[in-house]
């Protein structure tokens, strides 16, 4: 008879737990165009969770392991909102009080303290929770928590690093586990713009995260995946694969700003394109004093042109040519200028991680191993082709024959669109 009710009491738990993790993969997956609809479709199903938990007989719930299961499955369904909950926190709360051993619960009340701002007793909890065993759920928290952390942290590189490798701790634990992959790709992405928004090697480990993160089927409901990868292909200027990226994210949640994103780059492209065709004059006035060039150049650099660039980085040479316009626009990085060389080639160049002020309309540029990228492909029947070069740190460029000062270095804080 008392096996008969243990097995009874069992089921019953296993229910309220099916249920509660329906209620999250709702949360997850579920992004209609209002999102009002989603916070009713939320609250309708965690009552109806809440019944059935409530349904747990009161002597089947009186051992403190027994409760302290209880009062977490509850704290988890009233935890499913986006807003802080203090009644979640308090059963979560009795939860790890009543079982500290509960790895779980120890994760779902340091994802709600976070809520309310308590970021340094949202770590404790998944440090705590982590101390019960390597868990890849409760690594992921912990990786997204500290990039969190790390914005006018004074050690914030160092913190997104541990972030990236507390990232890659949970991929260790299942290599094919989506999510872990997803969060090691916004770990990049964020480390991208905290070292200055320079290192190229970041977006492409990034890009790299997200790909393998694509390969797992439960992710493709994930509209902050696509979002994201839109990002890491806009920044490396992969233009159509961004706008692809970006159209299949505000598809899959209208509630993103996916479509602005679109659109941005679009008016980009088409303001490049006009004032690239606008510079005819201008452009033998720039070919003239390109032509006369007189920088102090290193000898273990070779000068040539940019139609004799190769696709990617071109190590040992460089290039000179003239700023004909900054190119105002909405993000905030890169900075783009319309440059001309001494063949009266015009070309888009795009900086990273140095201050608006460092160059200026006029300027006469020295690009030390340009990174290089024929722009080609049509988007809605319009065809965008130009020549574009890439800087990425104050190194690779002379202004007017000098080299540029340390303090018009600059970092960009941008960080990736979901919980980062």
């Amino acid at each position: 008879m008392r096996e008969s009710k243990m097995n009874e009491m069992e089921e019953l738990f296993g229910e309220a737990r099916r249920a509660a993790d329906d209620l999250y993969q709702l949360r997850d997956t579920y992004f209609p165009a209002n999102p009002a609809e989603k916070i009713s479709e939320l609250q309708r199903k965690s009552d109806l969770a809440l019944s059935l938990l409530d349904s747990l007989p009161l002597e089947q719930r009186r051992l403190p392991i027994q409760r302290g299961t209880y009062e977490f499955l509850r704290g988890k369904i009233l935890d499913v909102f986006p807003d802080y909950r203090k009644e979640a926190e308090d059963h979560l709360s009795k939860a790890v009080k009543l079982n500290p051993s509960l790895a779980d619960a120890w994760l779902c009340l340091g994802n709600c303290i976070w809520k309310k701002g308590d970021l340094a007793s949202a770590k404790n909890c998944f440090t705590l929770a982590l101390g019960k065993g390597s868990n890849k759920e409760i690594l992921c928290q912990l990786s997204m928590l500290e990039r969190r952390i790390a914005p006018g942290s004074e050690n914030q590189a160092e913190i997104v690093e541990e972030s990236i490798q507390h990232a890659k701790e949970a991929i260790t634990l299942d290599v094919k586990d989506g999510n872990s992959w997803y969060n090691l790709g916004n770990a990049c992405l964020t480390s991208f713009f905290v070292t200055g928004a320079w290192d190229h090697s970041k977006l492409l480990q990034s890009l790299k995260a997200y790909q393998n993160a694509e390969k797992d089927e439960r992710m493709k409901s994930n509209p902050d995946l696509y979002f994201n990868c839109a990002t890491v292909n806009k920044y490396l200027e992969n233009y159509e694969r961004a706008l692809s990226g970006f159209e299949a994210a505000a598809l899959k949640d209208p509630g993103l700003n996916a479509v602005e994103e679109v659109q941005k780059i679009v008016d980009l492209l088409n303001k490049l394109e006009s004032l690239l065709k606008g510079q005819a004059r201008a452009k033998r006035h720039a070919a003239l004093a390109s032509s006369r060039a007189a920088d102090n150049l290193n000898p273990s650099y070779k000068r040539i042109t940019i139609d004799i660039l190769s696709e990617g980085l071109n190590k040992a040479v460089a290039i000179v040519g003239k700023v004909l316009l900054f190119v105002k626009h909405e993000s905030v990085a890169p900075l783009y200028y319309l440059v001309c060389d001494s063949n009266q080639i015009c070309y888009v160049l795009s900086v990273y991680g140095i201050s608006n002020d460092a160059i200026k309309e006029g300027d006469q540029l020295t690009l030390l191993e340009p990174y290089y990228r024929h722009v080609d492909f049509s988007w809605k029947g319009k065809c965008y082709q130009f020549k574009s070069i890439r800087v990425d740190f104050l190194e690779q460029v002379l202004v007017n024959g000098k080299a540029l000062a340390c303090h018009q270095a600059v970092r960009t804080s941008i960080y990736a669109q979901h919980k980062p």
